[in-house]
């Protein structure tokens, strides 16, 4: 597991909100959303640990938190999340960065990175790559990183889903769509999937657990995921509409209030958007396709 850079002293928070030592995880942190709550969250206090899947994106990144925040505890580690071996080396790597951190423990696991892929590509695992990086990766990682996340006096898992899981399905039959496969039918189902995770992640872990998950929709914001895996069609189509949509720092307040405000423990608010909670869809929170999705994930991951 590549590691950049090195650790640093604490920034001044100057919120009034009670961060200091508290340590956070962010996926897909070099770029958009992810670098956006990344800053954010380094100005309050937190020591933070970015993931990106290119080194060169990684060292670009925290060279400028440093320059713009002298003295911010950051450190960007690189994973290519499509990998589950790499998804357990990252969680390796985070818990050895963390052991001798306030008590080893992760108070905040923010899963953001994601992929859109017009055609059909297999991860080296045999996986439908948005199935693998949008749903499995964010499943495998928060599986793994438990131990720390259950150290944490409160612990929250906030996982970027969409909009787009609204009047949507998961299609039990051919969950990896290697029979017509549609880019637009697989996002979506991945974007579901997430809700679905979250809200089976807290059943799980029952109403006294001290570990909160939440799934945000960012809306449409102004990043480049949507031109990165796709061409033609597709890619023109987002790059028009990508123009239509709101700045990575506005999306990330989300993940911010979520982050550092207390008291959200409502167990009715699982899904949010624009710092408030919305309700997700009805299907995203069967309990009967919560359990499935979780034992398929399981076996997927095992």
């Amino acid at each position: 597991m590549e590691h950049v850079g090195a650790r640093r002293e604490k920034t001044e928070n100057t919120t009034g909100k009670n961060t200091t030592g508290k340590t956070a995880v962010i996926t897909g942190a070099t770029s958009g959303i992810g670098l956006a709550a990344l800053k954010e969250l380094a100005g309050l206090g937190f020591r933070v640990i970015g993931v990106g899947r290119a080194a060169k994106r990684c060292a670009e990144a925290e060279a400028s938190i440093r320059s713009e925040m002298p003295g911010a505890r950051v450190d960007y580690l690189v994973a290519d999340l499509s990998s589950q071996r790499q998804v357990r080396d990252l969680a390796a790597a985070i818990s050895r960065l963390l052991e001798t951190e306030n008590g080893g423990c992760l108070d905040l696991l923010v899963n953001n990175a994601g992929t859109v892929s017009s055609w059909y590509v297999t991860t080296e695992d045999g996986y439908e790559m948005q199935f693998a990086v949008n749903h499995l990766a964010p499943f495998l990682l928060t599986r793994e990183l438990l131990p720390l996340l259950n150290k944490a006096g409160f612990a929250r898992v906030i996982t970027t889903s969409s909009g787009s899981h609204y009047n949507t399905r998961m299609n039990w039959r051919d969950v990896m769509y290697r029979r017509g496969y549609n880019c637009l039918l697989a996002y979506k189902q991945s974007k579901l999937a997430n809700v679905l995770f979250t809200s089976e992640f807290n059943r799980r872990q029952g109403p006294g657990s001290r570990i909160r998950a939440y799934a945000v929709d960012p809306g449409l914001v102004n990043t480049g995921i949507g031109e990165k895996g796709t061409n033609g069609f597709v890619c023109w189509f987002w790059r028009i509409r990508r123009q239509r949509g709101v700045a990575p720092e506005i999306a990330a307040r989300t993940i911010i209030h979520l982050a550092t405000t207390p008291g959200l423990e409502d167990p009715e608010a699982v899904y949010w958007k624009d710092c408030r909670p919305k309700r997700p869809s009805g299907y995203s929170q069967r309990e009967d396709a919560g359990r499935r999705l979780w034992e398929l994930s399981e076996r997927l991951t095992s």
